[in-house]
């Protein structure tokens, strides 16, 4: 073991983080481990052990905290934080440190087109107003409904539905599951030609301008629309941003905030939607997104809403608040550099699907999908089950009745 050598110890240091996550939590730590217990990460590879790294921190070990490889290699999903006996917030001092360093692989990339074209995914105006155009067509012919129209703009609408940019330019099938959803049930929403996009990157950068920047239009449309509650897509990290964000930094008119499968359970339960019990054969898991689920206290409802529809749905071990990140979270999927971890850590949520015997991963987050749908190539026996959103295998236990013209 190295000698900690007193003349590398800065006690002002551990001030400058305090500074920076505007409170001394990590200084309560007690160096017990729990945190590195909690980590199902910990053993996966080098610089990965959360108690070494806060450490450095508290001894003023400045130069080794600052170039520690940990700051990148986290996920930030907080399971650390929930095992440790004094809720020091290790993610929290991750994210701030970030915010004073240059970002890893896209992720200023990302946040900076999407400061410049109000999406992620850097998508023209003229390619989203086609593209829910296109959806609308689809779903008039599907819906046997020639007067159907997505409401655009609706000011006064009771709903704001923001999403993912990866709904327009890679799975516009997703988002039109969702709307014949809300089409089933009479909802009573609307989505912005002018702001849409509720993911936001520098969630994971620090950068809090750039956080600003990105979700406080969002907000401000909210506002604008008269909605009563903003209802995000099934994105984790859209949830967390504007949940999280919100609560932080905005100072205006209030409005609700709500994880859409928060919505649907309760349209299911008030008979807005019918699901046919019998549609859905497969093994079912879900795999609960840190986002949604440990930071922002979403598991019970997706879990009452499944148990609605599907008859063989076996849960995780551990699942709800205590379920492992899939590996990519942290702003994973945008730093290839670090692919090789990204892979070796999922490993741990491909032996928690195969423990089931499911034939269907629910993945209610995008970021989380695209991850789970790599260790399907990664990884044979992982590759026998399918990785699906919550609203596409609600679509197909739907039972759509007739309306009225």
């Amino acid at each position: 073991m190295e000698v900690i050598q007193a003349s590398k110890m800065d006690p002002r240091f551990r001030d400058e983080i305090a500074d920076l996550v505007k409170n001394y939590d990590f200084t309560q730590c007690l160096a017990c481990g729990m945190c590195t217990a909690g980590c199902p990460y910990s053993d996966i590879h080098e610089d990965q052990d959360p108690r070494k790294f806060l450490r450095k921190i508290a001894l003023g070990l400045k130069e080794e905290a600052w170039n520690d490889p940990y700051i990148w290699y986290c996920t930030m999903c907080e399971r650390c934080t929930i095992e440790c006996p004094m809720g020091v917030n290790i993610p929290s001092i991750v994210r701030s440190m970030r915010g004073q360093m240059e970002p890893k692989g896209y992720l200023q990339t990302i946040a900076e087109e999407h400061k410049q074209s109000g999406n992620q995914m850097n998508v023209s105006q003229e390619d989203y107003e086609e593209t829910l155009a296109w959806i609308e067509e689809e779903l008039q012919a599907e819906l046997d409904d020639p007067d159907y129209r997505i409401p655009l703009n609706k000011q006064g609408a009771k709903y704001f539905y923001g999403f993912n940019a990866r709904d327009i330019k890679y799975y516009p099938q997703e988002l039109q599951a969702t709307l014949k959803l809300f089409y089933a049930a009479d909802l009573d929403y609307t989505i912005s030609t002018v702001r849409w996009d509720a993911t936001n990157i520098a969630l994971f950068t620090g950068k809090t301008d750039d956080f600003l920047a990105i979700s406080m239009p969002l907000w401000e449309e909210v506002v604008r629309l008269g909605c009563e509650e903003l209802i995000v897509t099934e994105c984790g990290h859209a949830f967390r941003s504007m949940r999280w964000g919100y609560r932080t930094y905005w100072k205006g008119k209030e409005f609700k905030i709500r994880h859409i499968l928060q919505l649907l359970n309760d349209l299911v339960k008030e008979g807005r939607l019918k699901l046919d019990p019998d549609a859905i054969t497969e093994v079912v898991t879900y795999h609960d997104p840190c986002n949604t689920a440990r930071k922002e206290g979403v598991w019970e409802e997706p879990r009452e809403l499944i148990r609605s529809f599907i008859k063989n749905f076996v849960d995780m071990n551990p699942n709800g608040k205590m379920n492992y990140c899939c590996g990519a979270g942290g702003g994973g999927m945008a730093m290839p550099e670090f692919n090789e971890y990204r892979k070796a850590k999922g490993k741990r949520k491909v032996d928690q699907v195969v423990a089931t015997g499911a034939e269907i991963v629910i993945v209610p987050c995008h970021n989380c999908i695209d991850q789970f749908n790599d260790l399907n190539k990664w990884y044979p026996e992982k590759a026998k089950s399918k990785n699906v959103h919550m609203c596409s295998l609600m679509e197909r236990a739907l039972i759509l009745e007739k309306k009225n013209k």
